[in-house]
Order: C-alpha cells, then sequence, then structure tokens
C-alpha cells in the first residue's frame, strides 16, 4: 500500500445510530476508505467471503450471532486483516477470548469517537490499541501471578482420602470411622491440607482441590 492510498475498513455494529456516528468519523478522515458496514454477523460474514478489506470494527453483541465468531471468520478468510473490537463488554472474559480469536486491538464505546481514526491508523501500522482500562487488565492478567501448589504430590495420599470423604458430606468422625483412625488423625490432617492449599474452611480446601484437579467436580 502506497501512502497516498487509504485504508479501507469495514463494520460490524448492530445498533443504528451508534453505526452512523462510527461511520461519519470514518468517512471525515481522508486516510480511511469505508467499504461496508452492517448491523449482523451474518451479512459481515458473507461480505468478507468476496470483499477485501485492511481493517475491521467488531461490535462482540450482535443479534444473530457473536463478534467473537466473526473475528475467528475474519482471520480465516483474510489473516492479513487487522481486527479491533469496538464494544460496551469491558470484562476480561470477552476481552480474553477477543484477543484469543484474533483481535488486535480493543476500545470500549465510551469516548471511542474522538480517536477513532487515530486508532485505526495505529492499528494498521502494527500498533494495539486499547482503552486503558481494557490495558490494565490485560496488565494484570499477563503480570506475575501467586504462587499456587503444583498439582502433583500436593496432598499426601490419605490426606487426598480424607478431603475426598468430606467433600462427599461426611463429618469428622465418619471419616474417621471409615479410614479406620481416629477423629484426632483426621484434624491433624485437615490442618495440614488447610496449610498446603493456603485455605482457611472446608468448603475453601474441597474448591482449591477441585480447581487443581485433586478431586472430582
Amino acid at each position: 500500500m502506497s501512502d497516498a492510498e487509504p485504508v479501507s475498513v469495514a463494520l460490524v455494529e448492530d445498533e443504528p445510530s451508534t453505526r452512523e456516528r462510527l461511520e461519519r468519523v470514518i468517512r471525515a478522515n481522508p486516510q480511511l476508505s469505508l467499504l461496508h458496514t452492517s448491523g449482523r454477523a451474518t451479512d459481515i460474514r458473507d461480505w468478507l467471503d468476496d470483499h477485501a478489506v485492511d481493517v475491521l470494527l467488531v461490535d462482540l453483541g450482535l443479534p444473530d450471532g457473536s463478534g467473537i465468531d466473526v473475528i475467528h471468520h475474519c482471520q480465516r478468510v483474510q489473516p492479513a486483516c487487522e481486527i479491533m473490537v469496538i464494544t460496551m463488554f469491558g470484562d476480561e472474559a470477552h476481552m480474553m477470548k477477543a484477543f484469543g480469536a484474533g483481535a488486535r486491538g480493543y476500545l470500549l464505546k465510551d469516548g471511542t469517537e474522538a480517536d477513532l481514526a487515530a486508532h485505526i491508523m495505529n492499528l494498521r501500522n502494527g500498533g494495539s490499541p486499547m482503552s486503558p482500562i481494557i490495558a490494565r487488565q490485560l496488565l494484570v492478567r499477563l503480570g506475575p501471578q501467586p504462587p499456587t501448589p503444583a498439582t502433583a504430590d500436593v496432598l499426601s495420599p490419605k490426606e487426598g482420602e480424607v478431603l475426598g470423604l468430606l467433600a462427599r458430606g461426611f463429618s469428622y468422625q465418619e471419616t474417621a470411622r471409615l479410614l479406620g483412625i481416629s477423629v484426632h488423625t483426621v484434624h491433624s490432617h485437615v490442618r495440614n491440607i488447610y496449610g498446603k492449599l493456603s485455605v482457611k474452611s472446608k468448603t475453601e480446601a474441597i474448591y482449591e482441590a477441585r480447581q487443581l484437579g485433586l478431586l472430582k467436580p
């Protein structure tokens, strides 16, 4: 692409007034060329099958499907296309799904329009535009994580048996009788389990053990 050639853009946004505002911003910038707009996932997927575009702007909440599916489809049929999400969803789950599907930018609709053209050019030039709250969440997600115990050999076989019975609803006394040990020994095992899993209650211990794959859900 030469310096004078505008960046081609396609947009899928189901809310008409928002779509119109975004269209106006794109059309007003001579560096951008709006090729197609749509309010439905089906339409934009069909259009992408037959038309090349530099940048795709995607809303995640569409009436006939997920914007995540649109991102996946665009990646398959047009791997060179840069994809940016523009959405109301600011939670980590949507963010990570979008990035995992192939999005390289993620903007929240609040405050998007003023700098949209600059964000599109940044994306096309290799950047990853993000709303500040999204960037912060991503940094937290990718930053140092608190140490967690390894899933193997965290609990001794007997501790695993004790916790397994407690998780099934047996009392300390019933657990002791079933395992042929004293109630005092059951309490000792439970204290060790709490320490190894860094928890303070039976409920927390069961939850952590299941998260680590030490107990069946």
